[in-house]
């Protein structure tokens, strides 16, 4: 690999060539990421386990169910977990009950 004699560079030469490396670095990390992960999920696989199954996530419970649906669109739902979504606050302020949107 040549020497890069980063003395004689122009501020503007050193920016580029940080973001170039940075970017490099970026792009091996995620090879390196793929390459393990796929060797991780051959060897749970030849256990006979999931890699969810070895280390949890967000597969392990059951999904949530839509428990409210605004009326006027009803692909606006919510499951009653988490923040409320603003459709339903703005009808709540403005005097609507939370049991008038229940499915």
């Amino acid at each position: 690999m040549a020497r890069i004699n980063y003395d004689d560079m122009s501020v503007k030469d050193l920016m580029d060539h940080i973001a170039r490396a940075q970017n490099a670095l970026a792009s091996a990390k995620d090879r390196v990421r793929v390459d393990l992960k796929d060797k991780i999920a051959a060897l749970a696989d030849k256990a006979g386990f999931s890699v969810g199954e070895l280390f949890g996530g967000r597969g392990r419970g059951r999904p949530s169910v839509v428990k409210y649906v605004n009326p006027n669109n009803r692909s606006e739902t919510w499951t009653g977990r988490g923040r409320k979504p603003n459709w339903l606050v703005a009808k709540v302020s403005k005097g609507a009950k939370l049991e008038d949107f229940a499915i």
